[in-house]
């Protein structure tokens, strides 16, 4: 049974966090490891190496639009391939994150996790949104 009158906090309680961790991980990439680094994980995964500004400024960007409600579920979705490519990175080192190298459970969680906002949507506060939509569906419920 869901809630109606909480689902939309809930969901704006996902929404914050899935665009939290997108921009905290930009930024562990951009000022902890750095570009270079950044590159040379790539490519030591078989990567290329050229899509570590690409990825960086797609997560900082999404996030974004994800912690705003800015058509978030949309930038949910389209951030999937970056995780599918973090969960195959991992994928040798194990389940767990804490292994060395850090497992594929937490790339694999945030897939879920952007599944479901994408499924759910924005919830409260979000800055689009058919706001017409979302008070229909709150006084036929």
């Amino acid at each position: 049974m869901i809630d109606h009158n909480l689902s939309p906090y809930a969901a704006t309680l996902l929404r914050a966090s899935l665009g939290a961790m997108w921009i905290s991980h930009a930024l562990l990439k951009l000022l902890v490891f750095t570009i270079p680094g950044f590159e040379g994980f790539l490519a030591s995964h078989g990567m290329p190496a050229f899509v570590a500004w690409p990825v960086v400024l797609m997560e900082i960007a999404g996030g974004t639009l994800i912690l705003l409600g800015w058509h978030g579920r949309i930038a949910s979705l389209l951030l999937l391939p970056i995780l599918i490519g973090a969960m195959a990175a991992h994928l040798g080192n194990g389940w767990v994150f804490s292994n060395a190298n850090g497992g594929w459970e937490y790339p694999l969680f945030l897939i879920a996790m952007s599944v479901v906002h994408g499924m759910l949507g924005d919830g409260a506060f979000a800055l689009s949104g058919d706001k017409r939509r979302q008070a229909l569906r709150l006084k036929t419920a």
